[in-house]
């Protein structure tokens, strides 16, 4: 997931204003406490979450979403080795769709107040009649950056999506942010096997 928009969210005490973006209020750890309150961090009164901060959290989500569709595209454009350009063009799909489905929430929450069921996307991953050349030299080390950017942003969206798991209040709502966050861990650990199969052997591994 990308990180270019911000939500801002005001104290209701102070006024005082932090940027939401996948960090979180300037950093998750930061502003979630165990009671699953939000703290400013100007004059330290607990804020109530409402479904404004709801519609913040979508909106955050959503850019950060297409940010991420937007860079699996390039990047697959980018690899000369046909096993990367299907997984980064897999990932680039499964993004678009984590966008449809927070865009349908949006939609729901806004015109019927209700949170949408989401029962997770998968990738399609399927043995691939491909030879795996070995890439090296700058083939190597542009596929290598780039994944090692996506694993950093996945984390990201991991982290963000489970804390606003713990801060909505619908159970559906904790369910679809689970979800989401679960998926974004198994894309962190898939573009971290394929960065140590390139380093260590100079081969996309995905498809064996």
């Amino acid at each position: 997931m990308g990180t270019g928009s911000k939500e801002s969210f005001a104290c209701e005490h102070c006024g005082a204003e932090a940027d939401m973006t996948l960090e979180g209020f300037e950093k998750v750890a930061d502003v979630i406490k165990r009671s699953k309150k939000l703290t400013c961090k100007a004059c330290g009164q607990d804020i109530a979450w409402t479904k404004g901060e709801d519609f913040k959290a979508i909106e955050v989500a959503m850019q950060a979403e297409k940010e991420a569709s937007q860079f699996y595209a390039k990047a697959s454009k980018k690899t000369k080795d046909p096993r990367g350009r299907d997984m980064l063009q897999q990932l680039s799909e499964f993004e678009t769709n984590h966008y449809n489905k927070l865009k349908e929430l949006s939609k729901s929450l806004r015109e019927k107040g209700e949170w949408i069921l989401y029962s997770g996307t998968s990738l399609k991953k399927k043995a691939l009649s491909i030879k795996a050349d070995k890439i090296k030299g700058q083939d190597q080390l542009t596929d290598m950056d780039a994944l090692k950017l996506a694993i950093r942003e996945e984390k990201k969206a991991g982290a963000y999506y489970r804390s606003m798991a713990e801060l909505t209040k619908d159970p559906r709502g904790k369910d679809m942010y689970k979800r989401l966050a679960g998926e974004e861990d198994l894309h962190e650990k898939l573009l971290n096997d394929q960065y140590y199969s390139l380093h260590n052997t100079g081969i996309w591994s995905w498809g064996d």
